[in-house]
């Protein structure tokens, strides 16, 4: 088995998924202001440092997504950031692209940027401790998108920085995420996320990735969040798991959801069923930003000292979520947890 099979399966062992903590500064002090933390480099770092030094980071989180921001910083006891990570026996990652940017001839859409330079950058980032980077592309549902240039252009760009990173030695993640925003039921998320993954895999073989070193980070398939039809957790399992039967080949060794909008609770139960009936080959686990850290910043914020309470609720977050990858998760367990 090659360096990058082995990286992707660690990842992504058992009860184990991974944790993004690749927000842009941008985004960063968005999330910070929400809990009225001033957003500097100091406090970013003080919030992920917490993070990355909890318990949970031993038993549930086998990979962490850094931004470059992140990835460059030395913590309160000297360490770098990724050394911090890999004491935790979990493995350091980062955020390659620059952001989606209008799409030339289509520009209500987004094309995903980052390719330029990224040869030099992706050397850089092995030598301060990355084994795996992400690239996102995203496409929104309308009654006119996506368009064929929003599918084929960006997975085209997808596949270009797929085959740069694994000539780097490491390890992508492909995230061509179809957004939750609009008012369409599942089936239509279902019909758009099928030719959006099936244009990644054609390009993706068409530049000779190695797929079986490779991670998949897609949307889970959803209704559209102004949808008049609403979906249950079963339901969601089924179409999730068929449409990736359908459309992933078999050599890529695991999925890692986003959770693109679902509340804590949503994301946990969703991947919980559907590891209930996953009947795939795949290992089926997450990537969550604000599924794990949204409650764990709103304790935060009332008092940046409170590092044990702060720890604490990740930590719970965490245990749920490695236990959704193992169809082991529950309400009840929930409850007594916070209990």
């Amino acid at each position: 088995m090659s360096e990058l099979e082995n990286i992707a399966k660690k990842m992504l062992a058992k009860g184990k998924g991974i944790l993004a903590a690749d927000e842009s500064t941008g985004t960063m002090t968005k999330r910070l202001s929400s809990v009225n933390v001033e957003s500097t480099s100091e406090n970013r770092l003080k919030f992920r440092e917490i993070l990355f030094s909890a318990e949970s980071m031993k038993e549930n989180i086998g990979g962490v997504i850094l931004y470059d921001e992140t990835i460059k910083q030395k913590t309160s006891s000297g360490k770098s950031i990724p050394e911090l990570i890999k004491s935790f026996g979990s493995i350091p990652g980062i955020k390659v692209d620059t952001g989606a940017k209008k799409l030339a001839g289509s520009p209500e859409e987004k094309i995903t940027e980052g390719l330029d330079g990224l040869r030099e950058r992706l050397e850089e980032y092995y030598k301060l401790g990355a084994r795996f980077t992400k690239w996102r592309a995203v496409y929104n549902i309308s009654q006119k998108h996506p368009s064929e240039l929003a599918i084929k252009s960006n997975a085209h760009a997808l596949a270009r920085y797929a085959s740069l990173v694994q000539e780097s030695k490491m390890v992508p993640i492909v995230e061509p995420e179809v957004l939750m925003d609009g008012d369409h039921n599942i089936k239509k998320c279902y019909e758009i996320t099928s030719k959006v993954l099936k244009e990644c895999y054609k390009e993706l073989k068409l530049h000779n990735v190695n797929l079986k070193g490779t991670i998949l980070k897609p949307n889970m398939i959803l209704p559209g969040n102004q949808s008049k039809s609403k979906s249950n957790a079963s339901e969601i399992a089924k179409m999730t798991i068929k449409c990736l039967k359908e459309n992933v080949p078999s050599e890529v060794p695991g999925i890692a959801f986003l959770s693109g909008g679902q509340t804590e609770i949503e994301a946990t139960q969703n991947l919980n069923e559907i590891n209930k009936i996953n009947d795939t080959n795949f290992v089926m686990s997450f990537s969550y930003g604000r599924a794990l850290q949204q409650s764990a910043l709103k304790n935060w914020g009332k008092n940046i000292t409170d590092i044990n309470n702060t720890q604490k609720i990740f930590n719970h977050r965490s245990k749920m979520n490695g236990l959704s990858a193992s169809a082991k998760w529950s309400m009840d367990l929930e409850k007594q947890l916070t209990a």
